[in-house]
Formats: C-alpha cells, sequence, structure tokens
C-alpha cells in the first residue's frame, strides 16, 4: 500500500486529505503515478494538470517528480511553497 496525502490547493481541487492505493505496477516513478492519477479526471485532472505548479515528498524527503517510487511508503502532493 502506498499512502498518498495531498495539500492546500491540490486537496481542495480533489477534495479529500489523502488515500490509501495499491502502488500501480506501471508507476515506476511520481511522474507516472500523477498520470495515472489525472486519468482519473475530475479534481484529480484539474489539481495534477500543470506539472509545473506541483511539488512531491516520498517518505517525507522532497523529492523531484521523476524520482523512482521504489519501496516508499508515503508519497505528498503540493503546491510549491513560498516562506516570509
Amino acid at each position: 500500500m502506498l499512502r498518498l496525502l495531498y495539500f492546500a490547493r491540490v486537496r481542495e481541487a480533489i477534495g479529500r486529505d489523502g488515500e490509501e492505493i495499491e502502488r500501480p505496477a506501471m508507476a515506476e516513478t511520481i511522474a507516472d503515478l500523477v498520470d495515472l492519477l489525472a486519468a482519473r479526471g475530475g479534481g484529480y485532472a484539474e489539481a495534477l494538470a500543470d506539472r509545473s505548479r506541483l511539488r512531491a515528498a516520498l517518505d517525507q524527503r522532497f523529492v523531484p517528480l521523476d524520482a523512482p517510487l521504489a519501496d516508499a511508503r508515503e508519497l505528498a502532493l503540493f503546491p510549491p511553497v513560498t516562506g516570509g
């Protein structure tokens, strides 16, 4: 199982803060999984359409979208974060 966490605008568009899924065999990278999620349509497609506005953390470590999922247990998806 892979725990997915959604934050900020991603959470708002999808309409939930997370879910657990079986890791799809064809999803080797985060980008592959994002493609599969976006294909669900609706809020998923809206939230995940613009990759330039999407960041990821795999097991609580920031990673690029082309990072392999490997044996990760948790994937967080969120918009870019700014501080001030």
